[in-house]
């Protein structure tokens, strides 16, 4: 994960809202949604299930994309921006 100035977030280019569902269905979806991505494009994750802030990163690291940034949101909301991998 690259260091990133306090308030300063990566921009991206999709989102996924998957708020609300549990694991492994964010990690599953987030697959799903950066397969038609280009590589190298950002993908915004938007969950609240507390096992993505152990799954997203180990799916980062599994596949090759790159986990730019992650932050907490409201309430139990994390966020993460994932760049799909190149090549």
């Amino acid at each position: 994960m690259s260091d990133t100035d306090a308030g300063a977030e990566p921009a991206f280019d999709a989102e996924l809202d998957a708020r609300g569902l549990l694991c492994p269905l964010p990690v599953l979806k987030a697959r799903k949604r950066l397969g038609p991505l280009e590589p190298g494009a950002v993908l915004r994750i938007l969950a609240d299930d507390p096992a993505a802030r152990v799954d997203v990163p180990h799916f980062c690291r599994e596949q090759g994309h790159d986990l730019l940034h992650q932050r907490d949101g409201t309430g139990a909301e994390i966020l993460f921006w994932v760049r799909k991998r190149v090549g």
